[in-house]
């Protein structure tokens, strides 16, 4: 059988891309892993706020936002808050102005955020961010894809991709046929391209560390924001009544099942200690997950230059979930050759050609 569109990677980019080419044709995706989202789908701290980013970034997760808000039970009140000391000043306007927050008093913050250390002087908060059900979306286009006939492999590595007689050949365990490639292996979306002869864009993986802790002092966290220091040194949002914490950090790495680094995350704790009254005394759980981002930070959506039956679907770095209802929708416009919904000047902001 030759599909017409054969998927690599099961994460976000690959299971909203198959519900959406499923209108279009026959469909399989191939993942690696044992189930589907095991690696940065798995890990990712699940906030829709369409305003982070860049502006290419941005009006692809403005461009999701009706989708978000017609999904019954998707999405859920989260809201963000940016905290800093007087000495930050300069940075926390600057951010607070970007990101369309409104400036809280200190008192107002630590209505909000009760722990807040004294010397936590600057706050600004909005309303405009929202947790995503990130099992109940994949569910949701999985459950498409998989109704209009498209095949999920797990534990399918793809090891050699060929090009003979008008359709790629792709080893996976066994051989698959496709007309259409589309890549959407995350950290290994380069090595994917070299396995089928198509140059390599320059992705890099980041590896981000994260750590469970118990909610402070026992307290009921579960209407608080997502809290960030200034120049996202760490950020800290509710999970489940404890708390997730991270270093935000960006070290770059090779492609593999990340896992945190203690002193990175380490590091970060410190970082959040410092703007609260009550210390970490233990952690509940920690892990890492990659970040994959371009050269030019945003995403990569479009027919290789050089080979238009490669489709990128790549370098989703932290806005995978923000992005995906659009950007899997301007993958199945492109394929099907059909006017896309958003404007021309995003669709050429993400594309590949834009590398050269």
């Amino acid at each position: 059988m030759v599909h017409d569109f054969l998927i690599i990677g099961g994460g976000i980019a690959g299971i909203s891309a198959a519900a959406r080419l499923s209108e279009l044709g026959s469909v399989l995706l191939l993942e690696a892993e044992d189930s589907l989202a095991h690696h940065a789908s798995s890990r990712s701290a699940a906030l829709y706020e369409p305003r982070y980013g860049l502006a290419p970034v941005v009006e692809l997760s403005l461009a999701s936002a009706e989708f978000y808000h017609r999904a019954e039970g998707i999405l859920s009140p989260r809201g963000m808050m940016v905290v800093a000391r007087a000495d930050d000043a300069a940075q926390f306007e600057a951010e607070a102005e970007a990101m369309q927050f409104d400036r809280l008093t200190p008192e107002e913050a630590r209505e909000i955020v009760p722990v807040l250390a004294e010397d936590v002087t600057l706050a600004a908060h909005a309303d405009h961010a929202w947790d995503i059900d990130t099992d109940l979306l994949l569910q949701r286009f999985g459950r498409e894809a998989r109704q209009r006939g498209a095949t999920f492999r797990t534990r399918a590595p793809v090891t050699a991709i060929v090009r003979e007689g008008g359709f790629w050949s792709v080893t996976a365990g066994e051989r698959h046929h496709a007309r259409v490639i589309v890549n959407a292996a995350g950290a290994w979306v380069d090595r994917v391209a070299e396995m089928a002869g198509v140059r390599p864009i320059g992705f890099t993986p980041y590896r981000r560390s994260v750590a469970r802790i118990p909610a402070p002092e026992g307290r009921d966290v579960s209407r608080w924001p997502m809290i960030f220091g200034t120049g996202e040194g760490w950020y800290a949002k509710p999970d489940a009544g404890a708390l997730i914490v991270s270093p935000a950090e960006e070290h770059p790495m090779e492609p593999h099942d990340a896992w945190a680094d203690d002193m990175v995350l380490a590091e970060g704790l410190a970082r959040y200690e410092e703007m609260v009254t009550t210390p970490v005394t233990r952690l509940i759980a920690s892990w890492a997950g990659l970040r994959t981002f371009a050269p030019d930070r945003v995403l990569v959506i479009g027919r290789d230059p050089a080979e238009p039956s490669f489709f990128w679907l790549a370098g989703q770095g932290g806005y995978g979930f923000q992005t995906c209802p659009a950007a899997s929708r301007l993958a199945a416009d492109l394929l099907g050759e059909r006017p896309p919904e958003v404007p021309p000047a995003l669709v050429s902001a993400l594309a590949p050609a834009r590398f050269g």
